[in-house]
């Protein structure tokens, strides 16, 4: 049995094989609507998502399949103080599969230790998030034709962000891959990622506060969101909550063909007028998450 836990358990044959399976799903839909006619999955977020959880759910719907689970800690057992190897246990015998979010790193590691299902991490702290990980890789190929030749400038908060730490580790093993690091130095990617991933695999790298300095070199912006819920002081979220917005101003030194991406949601760090631009690519991120959460869910069941 296999689980998803870190976008680093993957080959990068595998990661390529979900990532054409996806793209086989969204130009032949019909050809996979019934593959998981009679499974089930579970959705256990002891964390609040719109995005990550609807698209688990759309996609197993989609695959012919069904759902239950819970969208909130309080309205599951953990509320009366069950672990988490316990509520795995027991979801276990009512589900084939089971995609979970939890506020604690390490949480859905425990999770696939005790589970007799599949188990996906749909999120876990500030550490990983794999599946938002396939959702942008099918993204840029899908915009960009490769996932190989790239410079790709990650602005906001690159400490806590999640989505930002799974993707560095997923490209840094595709060939000439640049990153330009955008954030405040107290949001800076933790030393762990720039010892582990940048600097083991002598990936080039720079870091900047300013996002007007490297703008004309990126193919790919990555923007996300300063995290109010990752800060232990209040003070320190609302000084720099509004670091870096991206206006249609600060768009006129990029390429042409750049595309941005937002793992969502969107506070005020992109604004709307932006959304009109054809390089805004993250609501088209949004639509490819469901198909990449298919095709994983496929070849975790052992279906495709």
């Amino acid at each position: 049995m296999r689980h998803m836990i870190d976008i680093a358990e993957l080959s990068l044959q595998e990661i390529d094989d979900i990532l054409t399976l996806a793209k086989d799903i969204i130009a032949h839909p019909e050809v996979y609507q019934d593959d998981c006619n009679r499974k089930k999955l579970a959705t256990l977020f002891f964390e609040p998502s719109t995005r990550t959880r609807l698209s688990f759910e759309s996609a197993m719907l989609d695959l012919g399949g069904s759902v239950l689970g819970f969208s909130e800690a309080m309205s599951s057992s953990a509320a009366k103080g069950e672990s988490v190897a316990d509520t795995i246990r027991t979801v276990s015998c009512y589900s084939d599969i089971i995609a979970m979010r939890h506020p604690k790193e390490g949480a859905p590691l425990i999770a696939s230790l005790n589970a007799s299902v599949p188990v996906i991490n749909a999120g876990d702290g500030g550490h990983n998030h794999p599946t938002q990980t396939l959702t942008d890789l099918l993204t840029i190929l899908t915009e960009k034709g490769r996932l190989d030749n790239l410079t790709v400038g990650l602005c906001g908060d690159l400490q806590f962000g999640r989505t930002v730490h799974s993707l560095i580790t997923a490209m840094a093993r595709y060939g000439n891959v640049r990153f330009a690091l955008i954030s405040p130095a107290e949001l800076r990617v933790p030393g762990y990622i720039k010892e582990n991933v940048l600097e083991k695999n002598n990936i080039p790298w720079k870091e900047t506060e300013q996002i007007d300095e490297v703008m004309p070199e990126l193919d790919i912006l990555y923007m996300t969101r300063v995290q109010k819920e990752r800060f232990f002081n209040e003070a320190d979220y609302i000084r720099l909550k509004d670091s870096y917005i991206l206006t249609t101003d600060k768009l006129k030194n990029a390429k042409e063909e750049m595309r941005i991406l937002h793992p969502l949601p969107r506070v005020n760090e992109i604004e709307y007028a932006v959304d009109q631009d054809p390089r805004a690519a993250y609501f088209r991120q949004v639509q490819n998450g469901k198909y990449v959460r298919m095709a994983l869910m496929l070849k975790l069941l052992g279906l495709r």
